[in-house]
């Protein structure tokens, strides 16, 4: 035990103020400290440019009173799920669990976490090998987009369920009752509650409409190509609460990690690339083209829906940089021969 563990668990034991650390099991304390030690060394990483990517805020210390708790236990701990289907936590007990599914193997820890809803959710890390699916000839470019969820580039175009929008008039009334409620009372936390599962009931079925939906996509294509989203700047626009209820993020990394365990191939293509300016007949960029343009005509006569014509570019240019990146020669889609022969023209001027 390091002299840091020592102080703060062991010694912090003792005292008054603190022997309320007691009620656990010391695996969870010293899972604390290591993600507290994490934490701190991915802030610092960032501060210093050692981290890449967004900048790291210094970490949040939780209080007993939060609303979201959480705590973990590993093999050490010595939990185990009962031959009765309880899970058996250290100084907790048998706890009844329903099921969502059998653990496909042994479980290396479980993590319960109580969500703002008053929930107990238990969450297992499980080692599985890859499950690769029989080979498929389809492959699919997606554009993910607000009028429609996501078109895939055969022009089959999803439906957005807009979970929050239709959810909208409940979650005002129950946030309206809240408001009126005195602050401290047991009425009060009552009504945060009530607004709090209607919340849940929202990202519960977003959360089942994108399983379901990337796993058909995973199982029917070879490979997925989707368009790498600027979702934060977005966010910050007047289209924010649309953004956040369609839950691009989440989605695509379901993609992402499906397609690697069944041996899918999944591709983000760079955002800056012009999906929806490109026509995919002649290769032509159109100059401008506002948001609220649906459709629109090429010089060349071809008439384009921009949403399946923006999937048909991100599948074309998803299997070029696959192709480069495997070293192979890329064979030109539809369009494609022209955008070449439209780039040498202009490299020769």
């Amino acid at each position: 035990m390091s002299p840091w563990s020592e102080r703060v668990i062991t010694q912090a034991k003792q005292t008054p103020e603190r022997s309320w650390l007691g009620e656990v099991s010391a695996v969870v304390l010293q899972q604390a400290l290591a993600d507290l030690n994490t934490a701190y060394r991915n802030f610092f990483d960032s501060m210093s440019g050692k981290r890449h990517g967004a900048k790291v805020a210094p970490p949040r210390f939780r209080s007993r009173k939060d609303n979201r708790q959480a705590i973990r236990f590993t093999r050490n701990a010595r939990f185990q799920v009962t031959a009765g289907g309880k899970l058996r936590l250290p100084k907790i007990g048998d706890v009844p669990v329903r099921w969502s599914r059998d653990l496909p193997a042994g479980p290396s820890s479980v993590t319960v976490v109580k969500d703002a809803a008053g929930r107990y959710l238990a969450s297992f890390v499980i080692e599985v090998a890859e499950q690769p699916l029989p080979s498929v000839e389809p492959e699919a470019g997606i554009d993910l987009g607000l009028s429609a969820f996501a078109v895939v580039s055969n022009g089959r175009k999803i439906t957005a369920p807009r979970f929050l929008r239709r959810a909208e008039r409940k979650l005002k009334r129950l946030q309206r009752a809240l408001s009126r409620k005195v602050k401290g009372s047991n009425n009060r936390a009552k009504a945060r509650l009530a607004v709090a599962r209607q919340h849940a009931k929202v990202a519960d079925a977003r959360r089942e409409f994108h399983h379901q939906l990337s796993t058909r996509i995973v199982r029917d294509n070879q490979a997925i190509y989707v368009e790498d989203l600027a979702v934060k700047g977005l966010a910050r626009t007047r289209l924010a609460k649309s953004v956040h209820d369609a839950g691009w993020s989440a989605f695509v990394g379901m993609l992402e990690y499906k397609a690697r365990l069944y041996g899918r191939t999944f591709h983000r293509i760079d955002r800056w690339f012009p999906s929806s300016k490109l026509c995919s007949e002649c290769g032509v960029v159109a100059e401008s083209m506002r948001l609220n343009v649906r459709e629109w005509t090429c010089p060349c006569g071809a008439v384009h829906d921009r949403d399946v014509n923006a999937a048909k570019n991100i599948l074309a240019a998803g299997r070029a940089e696959r192709l480069n990146a495997c070293g192979a020669q890329v064979r030109p889609g539809p369009g494609l021969a022209q955008r070449e022969e439209a780039g040498s023209l202009r490299g020769a001027a």
